[in-house]
Order: structure tokens, then C-alpha cells, then sequence
């Protein structure tokens, strides 16, 4: 049991809260909630990122609900999607929030934070959710980008969080003495590392502003000044810090703990971390948001030569990682397979959306009994060492030129270019182009390549459609001619989605943007 008193979340604005406040707030919302009546049905938590917003959160459990959350820095037209296919039962929202629903002209009700912490506990009423859960009930709603455009809803239940913190909680060695960094933004399941961890073993959880993440050396001194000594990032965030050289101005001398995953992490960034921490335990993680986090871990022990893959290693214990090749049959050791997962840690599926859940969670061709699996459309392979490594999404494998081609391939070169800080292939399937943008590693100011989400940024701004000569004749030296881009267009910044991974869908509309005013510039 943590000490009461203890801070469990510092925020972004300075603000706290203890584990006796957390417990208190939660239980106080949960109560609010179901003296409304409302109990197991979906509640959206519309808050900035705050330890608040955690508060509200556990509220909904306790409650017996289940919980959507949003956060303001999300585009208003994806809220409303979202908003609109849950229908939720209540939006508890902030000061900052409960404006933006109002003038949106929801139907459903509203209720600010604070009255809900305010309101009495009823400890009957909590019993008797308690008394009555079960561990397949829906725990939260993460919408994440669909295929068509429209957000897709994946529910996760008691059982499937449970198992995956109790496994990530051994591969981390997490401890009361934890101090985490968290980066992901609350509205993600990438945030389950640090909130439920912290919760089930009384670390604490230190969420970084996300304007740190635009200048890497005041980042290193807010994880110093804070003895933060574990970071689960997304591999962009670590590689920038390293593309732009803020690792030799300063070092994170506290971290002992470094997570990493979502993207593939070029060998060149990560053997900076390594050699400038030696003694520091690096872990590669794996895993969609369709199996409640992460999967499959690596414990990386060496730096690794450019030709090399860092490998995502085996599954957690009580899951299982399944490659199915084109026959639905086992695929062979070393060659490419699709990453199939099954186990407790599957989502039940698409929140309101059967048939995509059927393509999706399907029976195991190798099972003669139900089973389902998860199809994650990551093609993979295992090793000689038995390690799994990660090849590429299916829907980055390009038809070119009478070739098949992966873009992670045409990325994986760029990025060993010296001049390079990050580099991102896309593909424009009208006119048949390979688009590479990159952003050199030749910053000096310690500011960040990713241009995050600031709406008002104009720093992504294409510079020129004229590689360096370095990285034209390294491009060409280095892949075959059917591979090299067509077109290559050097940017200040390369944008990032919420959740830090590169934003392949945002460049792919700058180029094409920028293709359709070059036509009416020539029509006019």
C-alpha cells in the first residue's frame, strides 16, 4: 500500500496530486456519477492534461462505466466524431473544455470536474458496483485513426489492463522508487505505462509539458532537475533528441530505465543513447492498441552496426505472437509473416462496429476449437536468435515499377545518411512517386524536428525539392534505382501526430497540396 500522502502525478502547469487526493476525487466523481444514474455506460472525459483528468478517469470505474478521453488538443472535427458515434452518458469537462462543448450543441449532459470531486462518497453505492463487476466488463474507449478517415473505437476491459500492466510492470522492473517521464498524451493507451503502473505500485509520474519536447536540452534538464528515471517514448521522440545533437550539451544522468517502441528506431539514433548511457537498461516494445498496449519486449544490451535490425523480441507471458504467411500457415523462420497476437490481452473489438471487428479479431486457422486471434496487418519474421523482428505495416508495401517496396526500407537508408536528422517515405498512388521528406541534424538551438501539434506552427514548411548533394548521391549509392524517391523535399520540421509518431497522413497531404496548386499555377 503507497503512503497516502504521496504524490502520485506532478502536471504540466506545476500542479499535484497525492494518492489520498487521487483516491478521494475518484471516489467522489464515481459517487456524483451514480447519484445521476449513470452506471455502466460510457462517460467522456474532456479535460486538458492534468492530474485531474486521471482523477476523472478512475471516477468512471468506480462508477462501473467506462471512459472515453479526449483532450482539447485534439482537432474539433475528430471530438465531434468520436462524441457523436459513443453517445456518451455525461462529458465531464474542465474550465478550460466545458465552453467548447457548449457551443457545439451537444444534447448529452455536461459536468464540470470539480462538482463531481465535491460531491459525497457513497460508500453503499460504490460497494455495490464493486460487489457486482466482473473483469470482462469495458474499462476504457481509445479511438485511433481508421483506414476510411473515420476514427475507430477500441474497448478494453478490466481483465485485458490487468494483464498487460501486471507483464509490463516485471519487463520495466517497476518499484515504489519509480519516477516516471511520461510523453503520450492521456487521450492515448500509450499513457497506461505510466498511470497504471504508478497506481498499482506507488511510483510517481511526472507528465512533461509537451512544449519541452520542441527544445531537447530543456528536456534533459527538466528529466535531471526531476530525477525522473523512466521513459516508455515513442522512438521519434528519443531519436530527435539524438538527431539534433542536445545529447552532447546534456545528459539525463538520472534515467536507468528507457522504454521505446510505436516506430522504427534508426540504429545510428539509438547507439547515441546507448554509448553515451552504458550502464542504463534500454527495453524495445511492441504492440498495438487492439491488444491493450505493448506485446512483445527486447532488453537491448549492445549498439548495433547500420546493417543491423533491432529486434522486438518475444511476447509477455500469457500471449502469444502467431506469423501467418499469404496461405494462413506458419510462416517459415526468416521469412515475412503477419504478426497474428492472441490472449487475454485482445480487445473485445470496434466499439459499435461489428463488421470491422470481424475482419479484424478472427478465428486462428490453426486452431480446431474457437480462438480468436488479432490480425495487426505487421508483417514480421523471427530471427536466427529466435527474436522477432518487425519488417513493416502491410499498407507501406508499395507496387513501383514493376517492384514490391517497402517504404521503411527507403526511410531506414535515409536515416543513416550523416546529414540527416529524420526521414519519412510516402507514396502518392496517382502519379506513382516515392515522396521522401527528411529534416537535416544540423539544428544547433537544441530546438525540436517535429513540429508537434501546434495548429499556428509554420515551421514544417517545405524549404526545397532539391536534396543536398550528400544525401542525393548517398541515396543513390545506397538503393537500388527502382527504390530512390522522385521526389525529395527537405521540410524545417517533420510533423507528428498526437501521440508523437511521425504524421504520414499530414505529409502525404502536403504533397499533394502542394502537386495540385503547381497544375493551377500552370492552367492560370
Amino acid at each position: 500500500m503507497p503512503d497516502r500522502n504521496k504524490v502520485a502525478f506532478y502536471g504540466t502547469g506545476g500542479e499535484k496530486l497525492t494518492f489520498n487526493e487521487l483516491y478521494g476525487y475518484a471516489r467522489s466523481c464515481g459517487s456524483y456519477l451514480l447519484a445521476k444514474g449513470i452506471k455502466k455506460q460510457p462517460v467522456a472525459v474532456f479535460m486538458q492534461k492534468s492530474p485531474a483528468m486521471i482523477a476523472a478517469f478512475f471516477g468512471c470505474v468506480y462508477a462501473g462505466c467506462y471512459y472515453i478521453p479526449l483532450d482539447a488538443e485534439m482537432p474539433a472535427f475528430r471530438i465531434r466524431l468520436i462524441l457523436e458515434a459513443v453517445n456518451p452518458a455525461l462529458i465531464i469537462c474542465d474550465e478550460a473544455t466545458v465552453g467548447l462543448v457548449s457551443e457545439w450543441g451537444f444534447s448529452c449532459p455536461v459536468a464540470n470536474a470539480n462538482d463531481t470531486f465535491a460531491c459525497s462518497v457513497d460508500e453503499a453505492a460504490l460497494s455495490a458496483v464493486r460487489d457486482g463487476a466482473i473483469d470482462t466488463d469495458p474499462l476504457y474507449v481509445v479511438f485511433t485513426s481508421g483506414s476510411t478517415g473515420i476514427p475507430k473505437g477500441v474497448v478494453a476491459t478490466h481483465r485485458s489492463v490487468i494483464d498487460y500492466i501486471e507483464n509490463l510492470s516485471v519487463v520495466l522492473g517497476v518499484t515504489e522508487d519509480t519516477v516516471f517521464g511520461n510523453q503520450s498524451p492521456l487521450y492515448l493507451d500509450a499513457c497506461l505505462k505510466e498511470v497504471y503502473t504508478t497506481i498499482k505500485f506507488g511510483s510517481c509520474a511526472y507528465l512533461i509539458p509537451q512544449s519541452l519536447f520542441m527544445f531537447p536540452v530543456k528536456l534533459i534538464e527538466y528529466i535531471n532537475e526531476n530525477k525522473i528515471n523512466t521513459i516508455c517514448w515513442v522512438a521519434s521522440a528519443l531519436s530527435l533528441v539524438a538527431g539534433l545533437g542536445a545529447l552532447k550539451s546534456a545528459v539525463p544522468k538520472t534515467l536507468h530505465t528507457i522504454a521505446f517502441g510505436s516506430e522504427v528506431f534508426p540504429v545510428r539514433h539509438f547507439n547515441i543513447w546507448r554509448e553515451l548511457l552504458p550502464d542504463t537498461r534500454f527495453i524495445h516494445l511492441y504492440g498495438p492498441t487492439e491488444a491493450t498496449g505493448m506485446s512483445c519486449f527486447c532488453e537491448i544490451t549492445r549498439t548495433y552496426t547500420e546493417d543491423e535490425s533491432i529486434p522486438i523480441g518475444r511476447p509477455f507471458q500469457n500471449t502469444e505472437i502467431i506469423l501467418l504467411d499469404d496461405n494462413d500457415s506458419l510462416a517459415k523462420d526468416g521469412e515475412p509473416g503477419e504478426i497474428c497476437i492472441r490472449g487475454t490481452c485482445l480487445s473485445p473489438g470496434y466499439f459499435g462496429d461489428v463488421e470491422k471487428t470481424s475482419k479484424a479479431f478472427v478465428q486462428n486457422p490453426l486452431s480446431a476449437f474457437p480462438d480468436l486471434i488479432y490480425r495487426t496487418g505487421d508483417l514480421g519474421r523471427r530471427g536466427p536468435d529466435g527474436e522477432l523482428y518487425y519488417i513493416s505495416r502491410r499498407d507501406h508495401q508499395i507496387k513501383h515499377m514493376g517492384h514490391r517496396i517497402e517504404l521503411a526500407e527507403i526511410e531506414y537508408v535515409a536515416n543513416t545518411c550523416p546529414d540527416i536528422g529524420l526521414a519519412c517515405a510516402v507514396f502518392d498512388n496517382a502519379s506513382s512517386k516515392i515522396v521522401l521528406y527528411y529534416v537535416t541534424g544540423r539544428q544547433g538551438d537544441g530546438s525540436s524536428v517535429l513540429s508537434g501539434n501546434n495548429k499556428n506552427s509554420q515551421h514544417s514548411k517545405s524549404k526545397t525539392e532539391e536534396p543536398s548533394p550528400c544525401l542525393k548521391a548517398y541515396l543513390k549509392a545506397n538503393l537500388p534505382r527502382y527504390m530512390l524517391p522522385q521526389v525529395v523535399i527537405e521540410l524545417d520540421e517533420m510533423p507528428q501526430t498526437p501521440g508523437g509518431k511521425i504524421d504520414r497522413v499530414s505529409l502525404l497531404g502536403k504533397y499533394m497540396d502542394e502537386k495540385e496548386k503547381k497544375n493551377n499555377e500552370r492552367f492560370t
